[in-house]
Formats: structure tokens, sequence, C-alpha cells
């Protein structure tokens, strides 16, 4: 070698990772699948993250505690992606327990962010 150090290299770069080389029907291999399959979950991350920043908001929002677990939002949440879902061909039997699941997930974080954002306040 001559002395320089050199990166080792990625097993696949950023572009790899990022770009869609295939649709279902495209697929022809279980690598090309889970390329996609793994693009997918790098953008799903990325949605949560965003999704997560708004419960920060609500939290810094809302006055008290209590306010964090709204029933009746939960609600209107799940139907208004069961509605989207129709639309888009997504069964129901992923979407809304995925939902649900996310939902109570976001509402536990809520309350850990309404707690270090206002320690003490409301803690019924």
């Amino acid at each position: 070698m001559d002395g320089k150090q050199r990166p080792e290299p990625m097993s696949q770069s950023i572009k790899d990772r990022t770009t869609k080389y295939h649709t279902r029907d495209s697929a022809e291999t279980m690598d090309d699948v889970r390329h996609e399959v793994d693009r997918i979950d790098r953008l799903l991350v990325e949605l949560l993250v965003e999704r997560q920043s708004f419960m920060d908001a609500a939290a810094r929002i809302k006055g008290h505690r209590k306010a964090v677990l709204d029933r009746p939002r939960i609600e209107d949440v799940v139907a208004k992606v069961k509605a989207e879902c129709d639309r888009q061909g997504l069964s129901p039997a992923i979407a809304e327990p995925v939902w649900r699941t996310l939902i109570d997930r976001c509402i536990a974080y809520e309350f850990e962010s309404f707690d270090r954002l206002k320690p003490g306040l409301d803690k019924s």
C-alpha cells in the first residue's frame, strides 16, 4: 500500500439505497424485492420522524396532560386512514392495526414529551 488511508467501500452507495429500481411487476429476484422494501422502510422512518415531531408540538401546545389522550380524535384518525386505504388499495387488515399501534405509541411518546416540557404540571 502507498500509506494513504482509503475509506472502506460501502456495501451500497447512498444513491443505491434511495433509488427506486423496480415496481412489483418488474422485480425479478428476492434481492430486487428486498431492495425496494428496505427503501420503503427508510422512507417510512423519515415520515415517522416527522410525525413524531408533531407529537412534541402537540405536547407543547396542549395546556393539560388530560388533553393528550383524545379518544374521539383517535377514531377520527383511524376512519380517515381507512378511507384513504380504500382509495389507494391498502388492506384494512394491515392498515387498522398498524395505525392503532402507531397512535398508541405516539400517545405514549406525547405523554413523555408533555412531562419533559412541563414537569409537575397536571400529573393526573
